[in-house]
């Protein structure tokens, strides 16, 4: 099977060097394998979302001499393939309809209330649609953290109350859609894993491999984030950007006539030996 890799920022501001990790080794894994390398837009959190920030990172990760495959993919653009795999999920009864408030499932200890979808075929207004999650572990080979088990925590919400389309339906969608075969992505990101794995399983598709790799963390022991403020990264600073990057995981830095150089002669050295063993973060 043809390799297929993706790097899908959300548009909530500029790419930080945190973000610019995530798409250096996905870069690098593709590239390495021989492999595609996709862009995916993931802004279907509209309250989220920074104006100008999607032409923002891909004019960075031009820049930076990064090259995609194929066009940009917008997931606000793919909500008709969002419903009809919603429909599917419904008519399977591998989701219901919930109108519960996170108060109201404390205060009955995680249950549901008797009107809910949970009990019922009840399609009450103003209510979120839940995926129905099973008790039992999801085991994978991580690239980077070797065999993992692990189980979703609870049910999982598919589509908001406020009709937006939830991350968990979106990204497995379209990473069926576009026959992704790997994703490597920050270990914060590690979590989403048994519940993507339970809808590939109820959509009868293959996973992809998944590789978590380790995060960033900045001089307060923060992991570099938009939400803890870091700090965009440069277009007058790329090769002092990728140098640091080099450092971190460990690929030699060499000189080169133009970051697209760059990027050939690191996808030579790439394994994923450089980031195995890592259990923490590196560190900025």
């Amino acid at each position: 099977m043809h390799y297929k890799g993706r790097f899908a920022p959300s548009p909530t501001g500029p790419l930080h060097l945190g973000s610019l990790l995530a798409a250096l080794i996905s870069y690098l894994d593709a590239r390495s394998n021989n492999g595609s390398w996709l862009v995916r837009i993931e802004d279907i959190d509209p309250p989220r979302e920074v104006p100008g920030a999607s032409e923002s990172i891909l004019n960075t990760l031009e820049a930076y001499g990064f090259e995609w495959d194929a066009p940009v993919v917008y997931q606000s653009k793919r909500y008709d393939l969002y419903e009809s795999k919603l429909n599917y999920l419904l008519d399977e009864k591998h989701c219901y309809y919930c109108p519960c408030s996170r108060k109201e499932m404390g205060e009955l200890n995680g249950g549901h209330l008797p009107e809910c979808g949970y009990h019922t075929n009840n399609t009450a207004p103003n209510s979120a649609i839940k995926f129905r999650s099973n008790t039992h572990p999801q085991h994978w080979n991580d690239l980077f953290k070797g065999p993992i088990s692990a189980q979703s925590a609870s049910d999982f919400v598919l589509k908001r109350k406020d009709a937006l389309y939830a991350y968990q339906l979106a990204v497995v969608c379209d990473d069926i859609d576009q026959e992704i075969t790997h994703v490597l992505r920050g270990s914060d990101l590690l979590d989403s894993s048994p519940m993507q794995l339970e809808l590939y399983k109820a959509f009868s598709t293959t996973p992809p491999k998944f590789g978590h790799f380790p995060l960033i963390k900045n001089s307060d022991g923060q992991k570099l984030s938009k939400q803890n403020l870091a700090p965009a990264i440069s277009q007058s600073d790329i090769m002092s950007n990728l140098r640091e990057l080099c450092c971190m995981i460990g690929l030699d830095f060499y000189k080169a006539g133009s970051p697209k150089d760059l990027l050939n002669t690191l996808t030579e050295q790439w394994h994923y030996g450089v980031l195995q063993g890592h259990t923490g973060y590196l560190f900025s």
